[in-house]
């Protein structure tokens, strides 16, 4: 059955993707930005309380991928407020609008981050563990997911999915990554041994279409392909895709907190993550092995 999405964060890196995705379905999607510029978009501004009132009016399921981004710039106070406070907020806005217009979706579906596990070194980590430690990335996190609790709280039927590193060339982590090995340099971080839990961004937006179709779908996922790597093979596995000669060294830890601060997190934390929730509950990967979603990956033009 075609539905009504209303999309928050759907101009970006995965939201341009899965607004695609919806639609060659047969849903109807609005997309909520801060500049507005065609038809079904709607203006917001989470951090004001803001919302054009008529993007919620009728809206089936409600999907909010909207944040600062985690690994663009470094760490300050100010920064890390931001990021905790465009998700908080934004999450806020739209609880607000549904109760203020007695407006309640189906479903409201909500993005999330691994980071919530914090650095679990070779720990296999599934949605029920807690978080090993109390960096930023577990704290930003967890402010996130208590935001979408409230929204569920009022009744909805409630999905969030912890996200790993999103492949694909054109934007996210694996565009940086790549860079060197253009100029036949395999750059990996620390020891290489950190395990990246990644998926393939066509099978975390049909993640989020399954949410949709599904209303037995609830609670939270970790929004990761079954086969996690270590970050030397990760970027060996991409040279190998590439088809690009590359000698390998790596980037010291020191040097990589000396150039990004506390943000080297991002890069240096060690998170094994576990899909079988997600598995046992019928979802199927397209791409559950990293040669072959890397070979998919570079096998398109852009």
């Amino acid at each position: 059955m075609a539905r009504t999405i209303l999309l928050a964060g759907g101009t970006g890196f995965i939201g341009t993707k899965l607004a695609e995705l919806l639609r060659s379905r047969g849903h109807h999607v609005r997309l909520l930005t801060r500049t507005p510029r065609g038809a079904d978009q709607f203006g917001w501004d989470p951090a004001a309380g803001q919302i054009d009132d008529e993007a919620v009016r009728g809206a089936d399921v409600v999907i909010n991928l909207a944040g600062a981004g985690i690994a663009e710039q470094r760490w300050t106070p100010a920064r890390k407020k931001l990021i905790i406070d465009s998700r908080v907020e934004s999450a806020r806005v739209l609880r607000d609008a549904f109760q203020r217009l007695d407006q309640l979706p189906e479903a409201y579906l909500a993005a999330s981050a691994i980071g919530y596990y914090g650095n679990s070194g070779d720990v296999w980590k599934n949605e029920n563990d807690p978080p090993a430690d109390k960096s930023f990335l577990v704290e930003s996190t967890t402010a996130w997911e208590q935001a979408t609790e409230t929204v569920g709280a009022l009744g909805i039927r409630m999905v969030v999915f912890r996200i790993g590193i999103v492949l694909e060339q054109s934007g996210g982590a694996l565009r940086e990554m790549i860079k060197p090995l253009r100029f036949g340099v395999g750059g990996y971080f620390g020891d290489g041994r950190a395990w990246y839990s990644w998926i393939h961004r066509d099978d975390l937006c049909r993640m989020f279409l399954w949410a949709v179709e599904n209303q037995d779908v609830e609670g939270i996922y970790n929004a990761v392909a079954p086969n996690p790597a270590q970050n030397k093979d990760l970027i060996k596995a991409a040279a190998k895709a590439m088809h690009q000669p590359a000698l390998f060294a790596a980037a010291p830890e020191f040097a990589l907190r000396l150039a990004f601060g506390e943000m080297a997190d991002a890069i240096l934390f060690s998170t094994r993550v576990s899909a079988e929730k997600i598995i046992r509950a019928g979802f199927r990967f397209q791409h559950p092995e990293l040669a072959g979603a890397l070979e998919d990956i570079f096998s398109k033009k852009g």
